[in-house]
């Protein structure tokens, strides 16, 4: 049998030093600033809530790929932040073994039922995130305030004497009384002196991961500035400042309150449930923040980041359709003979089932 030696010329092949675990590993170091405040803010049990997250989520893709004799995925980093994201957006009080099983559903459920890596359709751990709001309410709004005579130990949730105080976020508070808390200045809420979920609170720390993941080209600037912008014009414009509260702060409360950086930079930024062209990308943002706007305002729910950003994902493949550009040297004539050839095919196949 003879045999064939294939050689790879240089065009109009592209080969690259940055790959998935490259780009995993920025992210994840972008994620450190705001674990770092949400275990000054929360205690030692942010960290090792996190640490049980980020196995459980690495045991449960090695054991699904094993289990479907799929390659190992293990060592790309992608399960381990989606365990730390997902911890960012849950209260440091939440048990273990309610965190296991979000694990569990952003893994199994949304990532790897659906392919894997690269075929998700919806962000793994905000749909997780969903998942434990709509089986756990209460654990899931059960705030710690700051202070580190409210750390929460990293064995004392459930148990006898546990000991923290709960309060409401600044979100919640506006949402529920209409006002603002005298207690948490914009300062306060800058640098992560509030209550809320872990990875949340600190929006100066979520702003450097941020620019850094700009800085290393990791992602781009359209959507989070198009997503933060929105809600600014809007809150900006329709303000619900009480008396004695000028608009301008009212704005800076709803960017600095919540999840707002976090799901700009770290979520709705994610390659795989994010638009590929850059009029797709402007559209996502405004899109999602009309949707927090709008949860915010007239829904039942104070926070709106997670909700805007699942269903933009949902939209993806329509705001893909719509702004992909269109092939060159390709006519309208061209383009209905495709159509009517593919039309020709899948009615072909229906009949050949059908015999």
């Amino acid at each position: 049998m003879e045999e064939y030696k294939l050689s790879v010329a240089s065009s109009p092949h592209a080969s690259s030093p940055v790959g998935t675990k490259n780009l995993m590993r920025d992210v994840l170091i972008a994620l450190i600033p705001a674990l770092a405040m949400g275990i000054y803010v929360f205690g030692p049990r942010a960290l090792t809530t996190t640490l049980v997250s980020v196995i459980f989520c690495e045991i449960f893709e090695w054991g699904y790929c094993k289990l479907m004799h799929k390659p190992n995925p293990i060592g790309d980093y992608s399960a381990a932040i989606t365990g730390v994201l997902l911890v960012f957006v849950s209260p440091v009080t939440l048990p273990y073994w309610m965190i296991i099983i979000g694990d569990f559903f952003a893994i199994v459920i949304v990532k790897q039922l659906f392919g894997g890596l690269g075929t998700n359709f919806l962000n793994p751990a905000l749909a997780g995130r969903a998942f434990l709001m709509l089986c756990y309410p209460v654990p899931m709004t059960t705030w710690v305030l700051p202070g580190k005579e409210n750390w929460v130990s990293a064995l004392s949730v459930g148990t006898a004497g546990t000991d923290f105080v709960t309060g409401a976020t600044p979100l919640s508070v506006d949402f529920m009384k209409g006002g603002v808390t005298p207690d948490a200045s914009l300062a306060d809420m800058f640098i992560g002196n509030i209550g809320g979920c872990v990875g949340e609170v600190s929006a100066i720390a979520l702003l450097i991961g941020g620019i850094y993941l700009i800085a290393r080209g990791v992602i781009r600037i359209r959507i989070p500035a198009a997503y933060i912008l929105t809600v600014a014009v809007l809150t900006l414009i329709f303000s619900r400042a009480p008396e004695g509260v000028n608009s301008f702060e009212w704005m800076l409360r709803e960017i600095f309150a919540g999840g707002l950086f976090l799901g700009a930079f770290f979520m709705a930024t994610d390659y795989v449930t994010s638009p590929n062209t850059p009029k797709g990308e402007v559209i996502f943002g405004i899109g999602a923040g009309l949707l927090v706007v709008f949860i915010r305002y007239f829904g039942g729910y104070p926070e709106g980041v997670c909700y805007s950003i699942l269903v933009m994902n949902i939209c993806v493949w329509l705001i893909d359709k719509a702004t992909m550009p269109k092939r060159f040297g390709v006519t309208p004539e061209m383009r209905k003979a495709e159509k009517e050839k593919a039309k020709a095919a899948k009615k072909a196949a229906k009949e050949g089932a059908e015999a």
